[in-house]
């Protein structure tokens, strides 16, 4: 019944892999569009993916919006320095709404072409932390889902209707995580999820408007980008641990935490070490004619693991990457 089972799961398997492969292939060549001109905002551009990026949009003669966290702070500064005068850094903490209000006014104000509306909104905010279920509190999942879900729905409905005129585009970025589970990474792991179900919701019903929505899925970029360090590891831990109800400590115990501490700081220093993969996927969902629906810049073992844990029954996926 076992071999029966493996054998449908795996014919199965191939067969949507060939109809993926013919379909993408059928979509070949994709064309480009020209992006001099074309007006992006961008979430997030205080460090990481949204820095890079609105420095290589800037390049490419793109008018920048670049929505900072601290618009006054470090991140903000340095993209500043030497960029054109197309580039715009807004205050935009995507969980405020008076601010994502106050960052559309500033964008309507300044658009060059403002009867083109707006070309495209990179959704790239994001936060991450680590802990398993029982370590981590309420407000632990309520401060990573405001702002990897509900702080890029805020940005989406209100800057919607510029996009619209546009027939722009939309790409949001979630992660590998975004279709699988691991221990550990709960809060980021839910939030994701829920961006990756809301993101398609959105590209269906924006199909009517001509506007193109795209999802970014980086594998481990942890190290390019900086969003984990050692140091941030350490400094987490020590919350996580002193906020844990003390008949929670004495279940797992200081030596297992300790252990799953240790592997967060490997975790920490592996993956990719720079961005330019992710960042010419959103360069290819911006201005590309014909967008993927799905973009997944990662190392050929993530995917082979995504594929496979979600793909294959999860008593299988277990198994093999002995979860």
């Amino acid at each position: 019944m076992l071999f029966t089972a493996l054998a449908l799961s795996l014919a199965v398997t191939a067969l949507i892999v060939l109809l993926t492969i013919a379909f993408w292939l059928r979509l070949i060549p994709r064309g480009r569009l020209d992006p001099k001109h074309k007006a992006v905002l961008i979430t997030g551009c205080d460090t990481g993916f949204g820095f890079a990026l609105a420095q290589h949009l800037d390049s490419l003669g793109c008018y920048v919006y670049a929505g900072c966290l601290d618009a006054h702070g470090e991140g903000a500064w340095k993209l500043t320095k030497g960029a054109s005068d197309r580039l715009m850094v807004l205050q935009m903490d995507v969980t405020k709404d008076e601010e994502v209000s106050a960052a559309l006014e500033t964008v309507q104000k300044n658009l060059r072409y403002p009867e083109k509306g707006l070309w495209g909104v990179v959704n790239n905010a994001g936060l991450s932390n680590y802990g398993l279920i029982e370590w981590c509190s309420m407000e632990d999942y309520k401060n990573v889902t405001e702002v990897n879900l509900f702080g890029g729905i805020r940005v989406i409905k209100t800057f919607l209707p510029l996009i619209r005129k546009a027939e722009g585009r939309i790409v949001n970025t979630t992660s590998i995580l975004g279709r699988k589970a691991t221990v550990g990474r709960s809060c980021y792991v839910a939030s994701k999820h829920a961006m990756e179900g809301f993101t398609q919701c959105l590209r269906l019903e924006m199909k009517q408007w001509n506007v193109h929505v795209s999802t970014i899925e980086p594998g481990n970029f942890v190290s390019a980008t900086g969003i984990f360090t050692e140091e941030k590891v350490h400094n987490l831990a020590s919350k996580m641990w002193d906020n844990m109800p003390e008949s929670t400590q004495q279940d797992y115990g200081r030596q297992r935490f300790d252990d799953y501490v240790r592997k967060m700081e490997n975790f920490v220093t592996g993956g990719c070490k720079e961005m330019t993969p992710v960042i010419n996927c959103i360069e290819k969902a911006l201005f590309d004619k014909k967008p993927r629906i799905r973009y997944c810049p990662k190392t050929f073992d993530e995917h082979v693991m995504s594929f496979v844990m979600t793909h294959f029954p999860h008593e299988l996926s277990d198994f093999i990457y002995n979860l």
